[in-house]
């Protein structure tokens, strides 16, 4: 996806509907409740949202209400009719709506939008009216109620959601709705909504045995169990091969430190809302870490470096822990401790062009593995409001850098977005977004350029002239955390995983008891070659051995009885139905081998 793309979508059909909507969604509920009050209600990639501040909680009868409201007031065949007003006038028609109040004195200082995005300029101030119904917005709209089709739009679900994002101020009701351009098209996204449920990672992760959360141990701090355990050994081994391949060299560092550090690098004043308390010990400070960064900055500083030596890459699968909001955790996604697939390259200016795009090729090679085919690279900017606040205070280096990234974009022909006011403090970054089979969306990874720390720690390079000179920084990771990459996984391949990733690849079924000991001797085959089989040596009966093994998902049964004992054979059953008898044991163990070396998606 490209840049044009994402601005065609503001511009396009469907953005007008969905924004439309969300207005005659409004009109409907302020029918209902005369006393609400309501706020903003913005399109999104699948429908649109409106924010109320109500007299009660909505049922799902409200709902069905709502949306019946919703198709009369299509079939009025309203214009909707946008008129600029001055702030006074605003505040006049708006004038028993505080939450539009105080987006009209934002708006009129022209310092934050609806969204409490800083502003560039100070903006003109619309409204837009369709019947008898008004609201504060800036469009766009369709021109009339009769271009939106009645039978493409459905409300999906009434969520909590905090006045702008901010928990000080008021909790109001989120009501969402989704539409489309014809009946069709909702349709085959109610049944995409449907199949994402089956493949919901969390209930994945506990049918297929992967993870556990448990009270005592404490929200968002997940449990490996030993089949997630073989899934983040599969991973970790394979980012060694990429990365030793890329030219890394591992390190390890310890999961705390003297507060001393992170008011060096600087993440204290950033970070602190989101990193454990301190203890103290001896009158000293010490933090759990929620990045591994300054310790591989003080790696670097271990001894004096040349350009010769350059590019330094410091890679470590560091777990980190950070204190996530309560109503922020979901799952694997959104959880405090974590183990991050992370690297920090040291470079010269010169450098910096071909270590980037190597890390972005480093992407792609992982995407095309896992057979992910949609992502989006999105370039993350500073905002020069947050100068000194929330970024470093340098314009001169955030303009340098920022087009830094982009020539490198540009010259890799690498396909990007823009996102204003999300860069890291320390400098841009290229934030991925990718899509699961299904059409899911996920924030996986970061490619970040730190030009501020380095300089923190005094970190310094001898250049060609003999002179010191500090590197720039570059931070990523591309598998994300293990935490959210099998998340993404679960939902990805619903759970059925690629032999090579697969927790258990081979289950051995004996027909009888009399078969076990051929089972056994073929477990213990499997298992010398290199591939994880169990024999089912329980007292359940054949079929629900059978039954077991594909709940679980496991790739392949090789069920056994008189006649493979015999020929030194099994009968072969693969995880998608097909079945194969007479197949020789050793044939059998270097197909599987061969999938496994070549990480194949293949069964």
């Amino acid at each position: 996806m490209d840049q044009n793309n994402q601005e065609r979508y503001e511009d396009s059909e469907l953005y007008r509907i969905r924004h439309s909507l969300s207005h005659i969604m409004a009109q409907a509920v302020l029918e209902m409740f005369p006393e609400a009050k309501y706020t903003i209600g913005p399109p999104v990639e699948n429908g649109f949202y409106y924010d109320f501040d109500l007299p009660r909680t909505l049922t799902p009868e409200d709902l069905e209400k709502i949306e019946k409201r919703m198709r009369q007031i299509v079939a009025g065949k309203y214009d909707f009719v946008r008129k600029v007003v001055s702030a006074d006038e605003a505040r006049r028609i708006f004038a028993n709506q505080p939450y539009k109040l105080e987006l009209i004195n934002d708006l009129e200082r022209g310092e934050t939008d609806e969204h409490g995005q800083p502003l560039d300029e100070k903006p003109e101030i619309s409204i837009y009216t369709h019947g008898n119904f008004v609201d504060l917005c800036r469009g766009p709209h369709v021109q009339n109620t009769s271009q939106i089709n009645p039978s493409a739009f459905k409300l999906m679900s009434v969520a909590g959601a905090y006045w702008r994002g901010d928990e000080k101020n008021p909790q109001l009701q989120r009501i969402y709705g989704t539409a489309w351009r014809t009946k069709e098209e909702l349709e085959r996204y109610l049944q995409m909504l449907e199949e994402a449920k089956k493949r919901d990672h969390r209930k994945l992760g506990r049918d297929l045995e992967i993870f556990i959360f448990d009270d005592e141990v404490g929200p968002g701090l997940p449990l490996w169990l030993p089949r997630g355990g073989v899934i983040i050994e599969e991973l970790e081994k394979l980012a060694k091969e990429m990365e030793e391949q890329a030219g890394y060299q591992r390190v390890r560092t310890p999961h705390l430190t003297k507060e001393d550090l992170f008011l060096r690098s600087g993440h204290l004043p950033y970070y602190a809302e989101s990193m454990y308390p301190p203890m103290e010990l001896e009158g000293v400070r010490y933090y759990v870490k929620p990045m591994n960064c300054p310790f591989h900055h003080k790696i670097y500083a271990a001894k004096p470096r040349s350009y010769r030596d350059l590019p330094v890459r410091l890679a470590e699968y560091g777990t980190c822990y950070r204190y996530e909001k309560s109503g922020e955790l979901f799952g694997l996604m959104r959880v405090r401790s974590m183990q991050m697939n992370d690297a920090h390259i040291y470079c010269s200016e010169e450098q910096f062009e071909q270590e980037f795009l190597a890390v972005v090729e480093l992407y792609l090679r992982y995407f095309a593995l896992f057979g992910i085919e949609k992502y989006v690279m999105r370039l993350s900017t500073h905002h020069k409001r947050g100068l000194g606040k929330k970024y470093v205070d340098n314009e001169r280096l955030w303009l340098k850098t920022e087009e830094m990234v982009r020539n490198a974009m540009r010259h890799g022909g690498v396909p990007f977005v823009e996102a204003a006011d999300e860069a890291a403090f320390y400098g841009p970054k290229i934030d991925v977004q990718i899509w699961s089979a299904i059409g899911r969306e996920f924030t996986l990874a970061t490619n970040q350029v730190d030009f501020a720390v380095p300089e923190r720690f005094n970190l310094t390079f001898v250049n060609r002239h003999g002179e010191e000179e500090t590197p720039l920084c570059i931070h990523r990771a591309p598998l994300s955390t293990h935490e959210r990459m099998v998340g993404f996984l679960l939902e990805h391949y619903a759970g059925n995983f690629p032999v090579w990733l697969s927790p258990e690849q081979v289950r051995i079924i004996p027909i009888t008891d009399s078969h076990n000991e051929y089972a056994r001797q073929l477990e213990q085959e499997m298992r010398a070659a290199g591939i994880r089989a169990e024999a089912d040596l329980g007292q359940d009966r054949m079929n629900a051995k059978i039954r077991s093994a594909q709940l679980l998902k496991i790739p392949y049964m090789a069920v056994v009885g008189d006649q493979e004992v015999n020929s030194r054979t099994i009968a072969l059953r693969r995880r998608d139905g097909s079945r194969q008898n007479d197949v020789p044991v050793q044939a059998f163990i270097e197909q599987v081998k061969e999938r496994i070396r070549t990480r194949s998606a293949e069964l």
